[in-house]
């Protein structure tokens, strides 16, 4: 008599007539069809659940964007306060409160319409071209903050903070804009190929400064990195206003020629768009970064000094040369954004503000990134579209731009405060222990002693 079919959930051994071998290769095809080793219980699926929203409530990543959550929301606070019709009806408040309400509506709605407009797409657009010329805007205004930021973070993840983005940017694009306007008789790609380079190398002996300093002498790499900020802006304030230096020939005004044709970047979607070919290498300064941070031997001491200096010492990496060579890295990535601003967005000639405060605004793409490549795209993106977005605010719904510039800087106060992020929120703390879960076996005895 053959042997009774068994189904992959019941067990061969409690049924007659199965002889040792049968119901040893029924328990394997059970163990293959459930996905688990034979003789243990299937995942507990609720179990994993848990764990994986423990995971998303503890991350950084959650505090970031509660902290751009309570920064709109306090700018919805300050929009409504600005707002005249909103003043006029909460004067009749309780007579009407639905008039208030109204208004609250249409002021803050039509405030961060104007923004989606001026920084993504533009709905009331009469083509496709007008339609997304605004993102067009948000990524050419991100490229520079997206390579400044890269520099920043990178610092950050070994341990040290590079305030100097404004110096960094400063000297770079003197270099890229001299080599730009001041060599001539060279060809198109070669030509450019100089000027970024001239950048990148111009913001890496910059920084490098402060790595050395650093490295040699034990000098706090915030102070001089601040300090060589002031030696900049006043070093390219005399070169801009000095004849044969930067300053235009036969003008007074500190301000430097136009970049050559041949040195400037070329538009990534046509004439039409503002766009350039900027925003690529800032796309590929990122898939660098992580690769360089995830990928490499270079990348682990980076990260390894900046966990545990100490440590790193002791493991044998030479935490005073990979201090200097994070400095040149970081310095190099910023000068890709001062460069980019020299050949792709001021062509025109520029003067000591051409950093625009993209050296600063770095700062807290990175914080906002966390630190990490991917995470400094994005930021980076964000902090583009409110550049993009706020004009077109201010325009159509006149709101005052000063309030992106106000949410920006609350965007950095929730991300310095962890923890009060956590507490508005009510996110479990990640750092707090969790008593250890009985077994279940253990679990199950007490219940059945009770």
């Amino acid at each position: 008599m053959s042997a009774p079919e068994s189904s992959p959930g019941s067990n061969p051994e409690q049924e007659p007539g199965l002889d040792p071998g049968t119901a040893e290769e029924l328990e394997q095809e059970r163990a293959r069809v459930l996905g688990s080793p034979a003789g243990e219980d299937m995942p507990d699926t609720e179990s994993r659940l848990a764990k994986a929203l423990q995971q998303t409530m503890t991350s950084p990543w959650t505090v970031s964007v509660g902290a751009v959550l309570l920064a709109v929301l306090a700018g919805s606070v300050m929009i409504a306060f600005t707002d005249e019709e909103v003043k006029a009806a909460s004067g009749y408040f309780f007579a009407r409160p639905g008039d208030t309400f109204v208004a609250l509506g249409q002021a803050i709605g039509g405030a961060y319409s104007a923004l989606f407009r001026g920084s993504v797409v533009n709905v009331q657009a009469p083509d496709f071209v007008t339609a997304i010329r605004p993102l067009t805007e948000t990524l050419s205004y991100a490229t520079p903050l997206i390579a400044a930021g890269l520099g920043v973070a990178l610092a950050f993840r070994a341990g040290l903070f590079n305030i100097g983005g404004q110096g960094q940017m400063l000297v770079a694009a003197a270099a890229a804009g001299w080599v730009g306007f001041g060599v001539s008789g060279v060809p198109f790609p070669l030509h450019l190929l100089l000027a970024v380079v001239a950048g990148i190398a111009a913001g890496a002996v910059w920084a490098g400064i402060a790595g050395v300093l650093k490295a040699r002498t034990g000098a706090h790499e915030v102070i001089v990195t601040i300090m060589l900020n002031y030696v900049a802006y006043y070093l390219i304030s005399y070169f801009l206003a000095t004849p044969g230096l930067l300053q235009a020939p036969g003008s007074s005004n500190p301000k430097t020629p136009p970049t050559a044709e041949s040195a400037q970047l070329p538009n990534l979607l046509g004439d039409r768009f503002n766009l350039t070919w900027g925003f690529v290498l800032a796309v590929l300064a990122v898939v660098g970064v992580w690769w360089l941070l995830n990928r490499s031997s270079t990348g682990f001491a980076f990260r390894a000094v900046g966990e545990n200096p100490r440590a790193a010492r002791v493991a044998g990496i030479d935490t005073g040369r990979a201090t200097v060579n994070v400095m040149l890295v970081a310095g190099g990535l910023v000068g890709l954004a001062g460069a980019s601003q020299v050949l792709g967005a001021v062509t025109t000639g520029f003067s000591s503000d051409i950093d625009a405060g993209i050296g600063f605004d770095a700062i807290t793409v990175a914080l906002l990134g966390g630190s990490n490549p991917w995470g400094v795209l994005a930021a980076g993106i964000l902090f583009g579209a409110f550049k993009a977005g706020g004009t077109t605010m201010q325009a159509a719904e006149g709101v005052p731009s000063d309030i992106v510039l106000v949410v920006q800087s609350l965007i950095v106060l929730f991300i310095a405060a962890p923890p009060l992020v956590r507490a508005i929120f009510r996110l479990p703390d990640p750092n707090r222990r969790r008593a250890p879960k009985k077994p279940k076996a253990a679990r199950n005895q007490k219940e059945a002693a009770a």
